[in-house]
C-alpha cells in the first residue's frame, strides 16, 4: 500500500493506519535525527515529536509531493529546535549505539572506526553535520536537499565540501592521536 493511500485511510478515520507510516519511515527518521543530533535519547525524542506533528498536520499533506520528503522536512526542524534546547552540547557516540539503533550501516570507513567518525561529525557545526547527514546517509539530491532544509542548492554544495574538509582534519587528528 503506498503511503497516499495509507494517509487517505488515516484522514478516513482509521487511526491505527498510521502506524504503518511509522513502521515504514521510523530506520530512516531514526538515521537523519541519530547522526545531526549525536545521542539516541535526542534522536527518539525529535523522532517522536516528528511523528506527532505529521500526524496532527497530515490534513495540509499535499499527494503531488512525496511523504518522506514532507516527514524530513517536519524531522528536520524537530531536530533544529532540540539543536538549539542543548546548545551543540558535545556528544560522543558509541559503537554499540550504532549497532542497536540500526541506523547508518551503509556508510562505511577504511581508515576510521564508527567511534572516530561519529566524533568527528559530532564537532561539525549543525547546518554542516545535516547537510552530509541528508546527502550521504539519506542519499537525497542537493535538490531534494534544498526542498527539506529550505537553504539553496549552491549553500548546501558549499556546506557539504567544507564539512568534508574538516572531517578528514579530525579524522586524520584522532588517528595520529
Amino acid at each position: 500500500m503506498t503511503d497516499p493511500a495509507i494517509i487517505h485511510q488515516v484522514l478516513a478515520g482509521d487511526v491505527e493506519a498510521f502506524s504503518r507510516l511509522v513502521d515504514r519511515h521510523y530506520d530512516r527518521c531514526a538515521r537523519i535525527a541519530l547522526r545531526i543530533l549525536g545521542n539516541r535519547e535526542d534522536a527518539e525524542e525529535a523522532i517522536q515529536d516528528a511523528f506527532l506533528r505529521a500526524y496532527r498536520a497530515l490534513g495540509t499533506y499535499e499527494d503531488r509531493e512525496r511523504f518522506s520528503a514532507w516527514l524530513t522536512r517536519i524531522l528536520i526542524n524537530q531536530c533544529r529546535t532540540a539543536l538549539a534546547r542543548v546548545q551543540r552540547r558535545e556528544a560522543v557516540f558509541s559503537d554499540a549505539d550504532l549497532r542497536d539503533a540500526g541506523a547508518f550501516a551503509e556508510m562505511e570507513t577504511t581508515d576510521a572506526t564508527w567511534p572516530d567518525l561519529e566524533y568527528a561529525l559530532a564537532q561539525l557545526p549543525p547546518d554542516q553535520r545535516e547537510a552530509v547527514v541528508l546527502r550521504y546517509a539519506d542519499d537525497l539530491t542537493y535538490e531534494e536537499m534544498a526542498r527539506i532544509t529550505g537553504a539553496g542548492e549552491s549553500a548546501l554544495k558549499m556546506r557539504v565540501q567544507r564539512a568534508f574538509a574538516r572531517l578528514r582534519a579530525l579524522l586524520r587528528e584522532v588517528s595520529h592521536a
